[in-house]
């Protein structure tokens, strides 16, 4: 309670100081006395820029929370090489959260009252998004969740720039059903992103003439999956779209593999293109699995060989750079171009700009922020791998526009603030 006491303090004391001792709040600014995230904001040689960083560089999801905290590392360290912001430069402030959602919310306050971020980025599952999203609310922190997740969220403060049902569970589904069959069964990890994830391929399955023949939620700790395996065999799909997510339950491809089922389309909003398990798992384990992604390190475009080499110059140990590293890596490019805009770092004003629809071409080429739900306008890649575990584009969609929270819901942010997470089915 005590430092919520300070920052009401401080507030009180800043609107007196405002109107009586301007002096004395300049002083006050200079000494670290000002709101959170707001101090010195818009001015040249006035401290650093803070950018406070919460990936999982330990426990079950580092293995994309380090390459989104390299991803991070290396926009700030290129952001800076030209100059930095503003005539300031950026600092990151990046606390491992440990892959723990209690940790999540400690370092989320942290950041805001200690630390005094200008801006939030991070979070990998959308468990974690959520245990520290009503925290971004509470103090109006600027938040950019930089990841694929399952959709559906409106927030006024949260700007969401990676992959979501739009751009990946829509054209997948529409493209197995006509390529391999209307049958379809779903395994997915049971928490909202597996649960809201199978929605949509309800959805998209009966928008697209298909049915669910079967549909299962797995624990994220289970790693054992014969039970499983015999389900899908007696219910004999089309297609297998599997929602895994974490290192317990990607051991489903290596038994799925020693299983003898041959032939049967695997497809997915999340393998391959994140965790990377067409390399670090022996084929055939990941033979004939689709992926709608925004981008793999084995894209053939200039943009992404770029990006890739610089990676690799700067991280030659890290094993694959992946669709999250530039969801990060395109989201604070996105901000920093939002505060160029703005003139300042001040959150209403750095809002207003993105909302201008800001765009970054990058890695995965041009990415727009859609002013009426803080998503991501972004070009996304059908991708599949073989049985020797070779990956191709079969098909591009191009300049793909997350707007079912516009056109279905009516959400408009830019004219009514909103904190909600919507859902296809409700």
């Amino acid at each position: 309670m005590k430092r919520y006491s300070q920052l009401a303090w401080t507030k009180t004391s800043k609107r007196l100081a405002a109107v009586l001792i301007p002096a004395v709040l300049a002083i006050a600014a200079a000494c670290g006395n000002a709101e959170p995230g707001t101090a010195g904001s818009g001015g040249s040689g006035e401290g650093p820029i803070k950018v406070g960083v919460l990936e999982d560089r330990s426990g079950d999801f580092a293995l994309v929370g380090i390459q989104k905290y390299h991803a991070a590392e290396l926009a700030i360290e290129e952001i800076n090489a030209g100059g930095g912001l503003l005539g300031r430069q950026l600092e990151m402030v990046a606390p491992d959260t440990q892959s723990d959602n209690q940790r999540y919310q400690e370092m989320a306050r942290k950041l805001i009252l200690d630390d005094q971020v200008d801006v939030v980025m991070g979070g990998f599952s959308s468990a974690s998004r959520e245990a520290i999203r009503p925290i971004m609310e509470q103090n109006k922190m600027l938040y950019f969740y930089n990841n694929q997740y399952e959709g559906g969220v409106a927030s006024k403060y949260t700007f969401a720039t990676g992959a979501v049902p739009e751009h990946q569970v829509v054209p997948l589904i529409k493209s197995m059903i006509e390529q391999h069959g209307p049958k379809i069964y779903t395994i997915a990890a049971d928490y909202n992103f597996g649960q809201i994830s199978a929605q949509w391929v309800r959805k998209a399955a009966q928008d697209f003439g298909g049915e669910v023949v079967g549909e299962e939620f797995i624990p994220l700790s289970v790693s054992q999956f014969s039970s499983t395996i015999s389900k899908i065999q007696q219910a004999k799909p089309d297609v297998l779209v599997t929602l895994l997510v974490g290192t317990p339950q990607s051991s489903f491809y290596e038994q799925w593999a020693k299983s003898g089922i041959k032939g049967l389309p695997m497809a997915t909003t999340v393998n391959m293109a994140q965790a990377y398990e067409h390399k670090r798992f022996q084929p055939p384990a990941l033979a004939n699995m689709y992926v709608t992604a925004t981008f793999m390190e084995e894209l053939d475009t200039p943009q992404a060989k770029s990006f890739v080499e610089k990676w690799r110059a700067k991280y030659p140990d890290e094993p694959y750079v992946g669709m999250e590293a530039e969801a990060q890596y395109t989201g604070i490019h996105l901000w920093a171009e939002a505060v160029r805009k703005a003139g300042t770092v001040e959150k209403e004003a750095v809002i207003a700009a993105l909302e201008s629809g800001i765009s970054f071409d990058g890695p995965a080429g041009k990415v727009t922020i859609d002013p009426k739900t803080h998503h991501t306008i972004r070009d996304v890649y059908l991708a599949h791998a073989d049985e020797k575990h070779t990956i191709t584009f079969p098909e591009k969609y191009d300049a793909i526009a997350a707007d079912w929270l516009s056109s279905e819901k009516g959400v408009d942010l830019t004219q009514k603030a909103d904190n909600k997470q919507y859902t296809p089915l409700e």
